[in-house]
């Protein structure tokens, strides 16, 4: 039975998404972008990992400083971190402080390494796009919102975008996407 209702077309991006997420070309672009976002994770990062009050003897002393801020914000007509994220922070993270402590830290600097290497770009893209987001849940705002932003778009240049680094050899010994169109 033919379906009247369904009909199959293939729609094609704008020229100016075409150029930005897929010619290399625009790939310069997207080493700056990437370089820039790198030097703000591997700076935080590293100052985290070398950090006793993160990883050492001491670890979780400054996140947990950092989440009772949090929960100070969930209060007033307005909060500034909503009542459901403050419940996880409290009920999951703080309780666990000295691992989650770790990740944090150990996470921001595989963010750097991953974007200033140029490898699996858009999965160290998505990584850190999803710590802005709970930085920005937990009421902090600084550099995140700016970070969001690009990290948003290195998730979307995610072929493009390592193009100058290791994803230029890695995603086509995995098999995508550099391969001739059919």
């Amino acid at each position: 039975m033919k379906r009247f209702w369904y009909h199959h077309i293939r729609l094609t991006d704008p020229p100016v998404a075409r150029f930005l997420f897929g010619d290399t070309h625009a790939s310069w672009l997207w080493l700056v972008v990437r370089i820039y976002v790198a030097q703000e994770w591997l700076v935080s990062g590293w100052g985290k990992v070398t950090s006793a009050a993160w990883t050492g003897s001491g670890a979780g002393s400054a996140l947990s400083e950092f989440i009772n801020g949090a929960l100070v914000k969930m209060g007033g007509a307005h909060p500034d971190v909503q009542g459901w994220y403050g419940t996880f922070l409290r009920d999951v993270v703080l309780p666990h402080i000295g691992v989650w402590s770790r990740i944090v830290a150990f996470g921001e600097l595989a963010v750097g390494l991953g974007l200033f290497l140029g490898a699996f770009t858009g999965i160290a893209a998505f990584f850190g796009l999803f710590m802005n987001f709970n930085f920005l849940l937990a009421g902090t705002v600084s550099t995140n919102p700016v970070l969001l932003i690009l990290g948003v778009l290195l998730v979307l240049a995610w072929k493009n975008a390592g193009y100058w680094g290791l994803d230029r050899w890695l995603l086509p010994w995995l098999g995508v996407p550099w391969h001739a169109p059919n």
